[in-house]
């Protein structure tokens, strides 16, 4: 989730539609400036117990962001409170159980990517060495209860968790217990990004069953290959989902500026602090009817603040973020950008990957996405056959559009290779939490904290 550093109280007010519209259209580039943005989430936990760590204890989550000062990064601070850190590879911040993040800097191709992962990582272990401490990519925890966890200190997450159990069972789960690989990706022009929100959208259960890697809770198989996947959908269905209205004709800013206005709001930020405004609506504000600001009317970066409070499966802002997988380890954090940049970032297989899910129903869309947390690749698909067999259509057709990008990295490779690991899981017909679940019943005997052998 973002991190503010100033209030905004010197930006532009909002007077006309024109504002609400703009964020969506200054992210227009042409196809030489498009870039990658890769953000992962990883869990933390005590070496030695296997808890979260708290923020404050000694060799806690505050303590490992400022040991990255070593490393180049400056603090960003919340009411005198560090809760990320900024560098040249992006912001390394905090989920609201202290879940780690990188939200990685804007890169120019895959091979860029994965070295920015890789740093991180390298760098989070050398740190989590020295206090005993580990990380692991997972969709979520495999073995603590909320009470368990820790809440970070960050405004924006006070309001939020005492407003998730209004609007849904599993909003706690969502911001304590889960971790997610997303990528952000951009396009040239209003209809590119519609065909790219479409195609992202059709086929984000695709990236669910082959990241699916949260099979366990409280100790136990859930009954879920990504539970993850299944909490969003008893999270707020005023902000998550599968949009129908994506699919409509007249799809494009405006249609997702309506959307959004309808989204209630969760705060505004004032002077470095956070103000409730959970369940309100932003068309109030535009009003200056917002009954904890009366008489004020929103900025551009209150706007900004709101565009990310929507959690659906695909998301706009000045990019197009692409939001459906679970954590996991390095390999899959390089693969994720790698599909979708495949598929997206070349016009032939952009095509390609929109015909093959173009003339599904929004009943199908919703269908396979609501099969796939629990059944992953042996989801059903539209016309018949499993998801399985898609996934090699897809895959090849993504293979295609890295190929035909030809970005080389000094051995002169291009980005293909980054798709290896989803081409082990098709071949061997198990995603991520079906191997799990296999050594739990196997060698692991039921025993859940063999899971931590493979932190990173």
């Amino acid at each position: 989730m973002s991190t503010r550093e100033t209030s905004g109280a010197e930006d532009p007010v909002i007077e006309n539609r024109d504002q609400l519209v703009a964020p969506m259209q200054r992210g227009e580039k042409p196809k030489s400036k498009w870039r990658i943005g890769t953000e992962h989430e990883k869990l933390v936990y005590c070496c030695t117990e296997h808890r979260a760590l708290s923020y404050d204890e000694p060799g806690g989550i505050r303590d490992i962001l400022l040991s990255l000062r070593e490393y180049g990064w400056e603090p960003i601070e919340e009411n005198g409170k560090v809760i990320a850190m900024k560098g040249e590879d992006g912001t390394v911040s905090l989920e609201p159980a202290g879940q780690l993040e990188l939200s990685g800097a804007p890169l120019e191709n895959l091979h860029d990517t994965c070295a920015e992962t890789g740093r991180h990582l390298a760098q989070v272990k050398e740190v989590g060495e020295r206090f005993g401490v580990g990380f692991i990519g997972l969709g979520m925890w495999p073995d603590k209860t909320r009470e368990e966890l820790p809440v970070m200190p960050k405004g924006r997450y006070e309001i939020m968790m005492r407003h998730m159990p209004r609007v849904g069972s599993l909003g706690l789960d969502m911001m304590l217990r889960t971790c997610t690989i997303q990528v952000n990706l951009d396009y040239s022009t209003e209809a590119d990004m519609v065909q790219k929100f479409r195609t992202g959208l059709a086929l984000q259960p695709l990236a669910t069953a082959l990241f699916a890697n949260s099979p366990f809770t409280e100790g136990q198989p859930n009954g879920y290959l990504s539970y993850r996947s299944h909490i969003w959908s008893d999270t707020d269905p005023h902000r998550t989902g599968m949009l129908p209205f994506v699919f409509e004709d007249g799809f494009g800013y405006d249609r997702w500026v309506d959307y959004m206005l309808d989204v209630p709001m969760y705060f505004v930020f004032r002077d470095g602090k956070y103000i409730d405004a959970a369940g309100l609506s932003f068309r109030d504000f535009l009003d200056g009817k917002l009954e904890v600001l009366p008489g004020e009317k929103p900025t551009e970066s209150d706007w900004w603040d709101h565009l990310s409070t929507a959690f659906p499966e695909v998301r706009l802002k000045s990019f197009l973020e692409m939001r459906g997988a679970d954590g996991g380890p390095w390999n899959r954090i390089c693969a994720l950008p790698a599909f979708w940049v495949g598929l997206l970032y070349e016009q032939g297989a952009l095509d390609a990957a929109w015909d093959v899910v173009k003339h599904w129903t929004m009943e199908e869309r919703e269908e396979l996405r609501n099969a796939v947390p629990k059944l992953a690749l042996d989801a059903p698909i539209p016309g018949g056959g499993k998801l399985i067999d898609l996934a090699r259509e897809v895959l090849a057709i993504s293979r295609a559009g890295l190929a035909a990008r030809g970005r080389l990295n000094t051995s002169g490779d291009n980005e293909t290779g980054f798709l290896e690991t989803l081409d082990e899981i098709v071949a061997s017909g198990k995603v991520p939490a079906q191997v799990l679940l296999d050594r739990y019943h196997g060698d692991w005997g039921g025993d859940i904290s063999r899971i931590y052998e493979h932190s990173f």
